[in-house]
């Protein structure tokens, strides 16, 4: 054995122990780390010939490394709807590393069945049927991409192809109807060989980005006879608008098309009582989207996705060999998803599952929300900045009352970023440069909104 490689592994509980007062150290002090740094350019080190040993790759990494890391598990980073993690979460994720098992067959762990329990309680806690049936992926992106891959399975089926074995092309051209979809749907489509311009954007309602129905169902009557998946939104990532998700699913009985729902974080809204009437109709879709380490709050990268056909997911993404099962009634999930190998990423959430239970994170999300909106009225009376939207659930969308040009936004964006408080990233709503402030983070209180509000009112004056 490797010399140093042998001496880590004699002194593993000093190092680890080691390792153990840097985190703790780290996340003491992860309400006073700046909420964002400007990238530094780096001088990136070659491949040493003889490692540092575990004590010498934490010095280097605390060095070189964790300065130049943003505070983005902390209080006070609003941006791209970033959640943290909770501690729960956290020993569930370094626990994983420890046990380091791939839960892609059910032959030789119980792993497999955690994750099987957790999706089952991911399904409860956003109060869907036991119709869906769940599987863990990497995050949004990836569940999107899952989702319309069995749609696009399901336009096979409907001409009696499969395109799992004959390939897109034994389709005509898909339609994909969409009011506001996120940009995680064009890239899944791209990958999926649907493309890009497959996608036709229905209009929204005035000044909402929630679709109209009249035209979506009027695209729908032009394209009868023609493939189409309806994606529809649970939370558009700019104003945290909502489709009618009920009413878009009652057009099934008149249409055909697959109906995929992407709620990566605005189906959380389903734990709030004030709110969870936004999510009505979401158990009615074909497959959905749900991100988990945004407002879960359990470490990156963590996502779940939910389908009512598994007969046609095991279709798109059986895996054949030798040394794997057949797919059977509970098909292993080197069977559903993308990946053959992947790491028990269930662990982390059944942790926080377990800890906090369902009243725990509805009390994140219920916070999170009274804190948008308080920040919110803040901004709202503040002749420097003007809001974009309402705030309705967890993102707050404002912009410069003057000139509100790229430049200029950009130019604020950074301001802030630099001022070190908080951190909010930029966006576009209406035609219009603009930035988003997104509540997600599960330390977030009364104190960090003024701290947030006193940093943007600052900053102001710089640009």
């Amino acid at each position: 054995m490797d010399a140093k490689l042998s001496h880590d592994l004699l002194n593993i509980d000093a190092l680890l122990a080691r390792t153990l007062e840097h985190a703790v150290e780290t996340l003491a002090g992860v309400a006073r780390r700046p909420a964002a740094l400007a990238p530094q350019a780096a001088a990136p080190a070659p491949l040493a010939e003889q490692g540092a040993g575990l004590e010498g790759a934490l010095e280097a990494f605390v060095t070189r490394w964790a300065p130049g890391f943003s505070g983005s598990a902390g209080p006070r980073y609003l941006g791209f709807v970033t959640g943290g993690a909770t501690p729960a979460s956290i020993a569930g994720d370094w626990l994983t590393s420890v046990y380091d098992q791939n839960p892609t067959a059910g032959i030789d762990s119980s792993a497999p069945d955690l994750e099987r329990e957790t999706v089952a309680q991911l399904r409860q806690l956003f109060g869907l049927s036991e119709a869906q049936c769940g599987v863990m992926v990497s995050g949004a992106t990836m569940s999107n991409f899952a989702g319309l891959a069995i749609g696009r399975e399901w336009l096979g089926e409907q001409r009696g192809v499969s395109i799992a074995e004959e390939g897109a092309g034994a389709l005509p051209q898909i339609h994909v109807l969409s009011g506001v979809p996120h940009s995680s749907i064009y890239k899944a489509l791209s990958m999926l060989g649907i493309g890009r311009k497959s996608v036709q954007k229905i209009p929204t309602l005035p000044a909402r980005e929630a679709v109209d129905l009249a035209a979506l169902e009027a695209a729908l009557e032009r394209l009868q006879g023609e493939p189409v998946i309806v994606v529809a939104n649970a939370g558009t990532v700019n104003t945290v608008d909502f489709d009618d998700l009920r009413a878009i699913a009652a057009l099934k009985s008149r249409y055909s098309f697959w109906l995929h729902v992407d709620g990566a974080f605005g189906a959380f809204a389903a734990l709030s009582p004030e709110h969870a009437q936004l999510t009505a109709g979401i158990d009615e879709a074909d497959s959905i989207c749900v991100d988990l380490h945004k407002w879960l709050n359990v470490p990156y990268d963590a996502a779940v996705q939910f389908s009512r056909r598994r007969d046609l997911q095991v279709r798109v993404f059986q895996n054949s060999a030798a040394y794997l099962g057949m797919p059977g009634e509970n098909p292993d999930f080197v069977h559903l998803t993308p990946e053959n190998s992947r790491r028990l990423r269930a662990l982390a959430t059944w942790f926080s599952l377990a800890a906090y239970g369902r009243a725990g994170h509805a009390e994140i999300v219920q916070r999170n929300i009274r804190m948008a909106k308080q920040l919110g009225e803040r901004i709202a009376m503040l002749p420097a900045l003007r809001l974009l939207a309402p705030t309705r659930l967890n993102v707050v969308c404002f912009t410069l009352a003057q000139e509100p040009s790229e430049e200029r936004v950009n130019a604020y964006m950074r301001a802030v970023r630099d001022h070190g408080e908080v951190f909010v990233s930029t966006t576009v709503y209406a035609g219009t440069w603009g930035l988003r402030a997104a509540f997600s983070n599960w330390r977030t209180d009364e104190r960090d909104v003024e701290r947030v509000f006193e940093s943007l009112a600052t900053a102001v004056s710089s640009i």
